[in-house]
């Protein structure tokens, strides 16, 4: 294999990696030197507050109109589904097949978004799941949840410190290139031109489509798809692994377009479905689910149930074990000193209230008070196998009855009653 001239192809994986390359908006030298000012990264840091600040500037001189209220909506659900339908199921995990038709709007709502190219997201959502709460996660939650949503994009990084992850399929679609080479003309055409013109010359409202529908609407899709990076890997239950910070959560699903079923997707990311329950928040499932009715999207991935519940049963018995470690089960026996028949006799004559139980010796002096049958059962056992009685031969104890029985664990008897 050759490989292109801004990539490198790694014989010992068999895959080819881009070549890490110099970026004015990366330092070679230790950022934490540098000046506070020369740390941040001035073009994203625009990208993401502008919006904000000219949004609330905005409300207060600028009426908004149910007409714009609408086209708002209607951007904001575009550009939402071009990132999560778009840019993270079907180009950065394959999870389904989509017509050119379809490709086409996500590529172009999904640019305007302004979170970069289709190439550009997806390069930095594979190497996220692959380094996944390691130093070459492009947003690791372990850094803080400020710097999981906005501060890996406000401050410089160093050059190559985001773990490599194999594009090629990425750089040979046809679509994806062009969209990554005309981002900004596709981006500033369907984030701002688009919803401005439809604004002004359909209800004359320019100001309002400035304020609401491009500013507005830009600022929460940020904030929504930021929440994946940090909401997602902070807040939550952890059904289906606890081998990495994604958790799955009502909350985060609804101002996500459905991707809070994090724990889920980082166990199964080839799934197009985020939420696999039929009642839990996912509409970038069921827009996919509904296109493939209309034909406008294939070969949905599902993963298979058998393994789906083998990962919940796994997750289940590690809370189950980890319970079980601050439970008092008594003594280990393994732990317990060696006793023969002469040392129990010898020690019931000295008065202890000693009875055997499956070679285990028990002591329960202090039990036989409590006793639910009486104490003269117990007396009656002192210093004898009890075992037949106390497994059904005169009454089948419960499993509470054996597991108090744990607590007076006193040896374990090397020979045999003959």
């Amino acid at each position: 294999m050759v490989a292109a001239a801004d990539h490198v192809y790694d014989a010992n994986h068999g895959l080819v990696y881009e070549k890490t390359k110099s970026s004015k908006y990366v330092t070679d030298g230790d950022l934490k030197d540098l000046p506070f000012f020369q740390r941040i990264n001035w073009l994203s840091t625009t990208i993401i507050f502008t919006p904000l600040i000219a949004f609330v500037a905005g409300m207060f001189f600028v009426e908004l109109k149910w007409q714009t209220l609408v086209l708002a909506l209607a951007q904001y659900i575009l550009s939402g589904l071009g990132i999560t339908a778009g840019y993270h199921r079907l180009w950065s995990h394959k999870s389904y097949k989509a017509g050119m038709f379809t490709q086409l709007v996500l590529a172009c709502w999904g640019a305007a978004a302004f979170e970069g190219s289709i190439r550009w997201w997806c390069r930095n959502h594979r190497a996220h799941h692959r380094y996944v709460d390691t130093e070459k996660d492009p947003y690791a939650v372990h850094k803080g949840f400020w710097y999981a949503h906005i501060g890996w994009m406000v401050f410089k990084q160093e050059k190559g410190r985001s773990g490599r992850v194999d594009i090629t399929d990425l750089n040979e679609d046809k679509l994806i290139m062009w969209q990554h080479k005309n981002y900004l003309p596709i981006a500033i055409g369907f984030a701002f031109v688009l919803p401005v013109v439809v604004s002004s010359f359909c209800w004359n409202d320019f100001w309002g489509g400035v304020v609401y529908a491009c500013m507005g609407r830009m600022f929460i899709v940020h904030q929504a798809t930021f929440c994946v990076n940090s909401l997602a890997h902070t807040l939550g239950s952890q059904t289906y692994s606890t081998e990495h910070t994604s958790y799955d959560h009502i909350i985060t699903a609804l101002v996500t377009f459905g991707e809070g079923y994090h724990n889920y997707h980082h166990e199964f990311p080839h799934d197009y479905r985020n939420g696999i329950r039929w009642y839990q928040y996912d509409p970038t499932k069921w827009v996919i689910a509904l296109c493939n009715l209309l034909g406008m999207t294939s070969s949905l991935l599902v993963f298979p149930d058998n393994e789906i519940k083998k990962a919940r049963i796994q997750v289940k018995q590690q809370e189950l074990d980890q319970q079980k470690k601050e439970i008092d089960w008594g003594r280990p026996i393994e732990t317990l000193d060696e006793m023969t028949w002469q040392d129990v006799r010898r020690r019931t004559e000295e008065g202890e209230l000693l009875i055997v139980i499956e070679n285990i010796v028990y002591k329960v002096d202090d039990f036989l008070a409590h006793h639910p049958g009486g104490p003269q059962i117990l007396k009656f056992w002192k210093g004898r196998d009890a075992t037949l009685a106390f497994n059904g031969e005169t009454y089948n104890h419960s499993k509470a009855a054996r597991n108090l029985l744990m607590n007076f664990r006193l040896a374990k008897l090397v020979e045999k009653l003959e």
